[in-house]
């Protein structure tokens, strides 16, 4: 046993409170959804909730709802490795806080000419966050912050709106995607 899995055996308490585990299942099925629209040559984004998603980016109505019954599908006939995905934010906060924690290792304390001094190092430590970073998030994502399990997962609607970007004139389409768990 790894000692992700450790961690995450220890954190399980934690992980499956219902609350907790609704929002998990959510995020894995909004990135099984964001997985077959971007074979689809689809681009967005999205944010998991408990009651379910919400998706950015311009895609057809028809599409969001045939991609969340196709997700939810293969996710419950077993293709739990849906639910992760390389552009998680999960990575994202995997790499800063890395990046900020081998910053602050590696300059505290430190005058200025021997923080220069331990520059090029640093440098290389930095590479090292970069590399690290992303199959960290992953695991981070399969045992922490997404479910590839739905469960009893339903999809209840999708539905499309449009807002208008606070800075500028832009228009950004959303689709909100209820589902329910009992």
């Amino acid at each position: 046993m790894s000692p992700m899995e450790r961690l995450a055996e220890y954190a399980e308490p934690v992980t499956r409170h219902p609350y907790i585990l609704r929002v998990r299942r959510n995020h894995g099925l909004e990135h099984a959804t964001i997985h077959i629209l971007n074979q689809r040559n689809y681009k967005l984004s999205g944010r998991s909730g408990d009651g379910g998603f919400i998706l950015l980016g311009d895609v057809p109505t028809e599409q969001v709802e045939s991609a969340v019954s196709e997700a939810l599908s293969r996710m419950k006939a077993g293709e739990r490795k849906l639910a992760v995905h390389p552009n998680c934010g999960t990575n994202l906060v995997t790499a800063g806080v890395l990046a900020a924690a081998v910053a602050f290792l590696g300059f505290a304390g430190r005058g200025l000419r021997q923080s220069w001094e331990r520059f090029p190092t640093m440098v290389v430590a930095m590479m090292a966050v970069v590399l690290l970073s992303t199959p960290l998030g992953m695991s981070l994502q399969k045992h922490f912050t997404t479910e590839g399990d739905p469960g009893d997962m339903a999809l209840v609607s999708v539905s499309r709106d449009s807002k208008r970007l606070p800075f500028g004139d832009q228009q950004v389409t959303l689709h909100r995607v209820v589902t329910r768990q009992d």
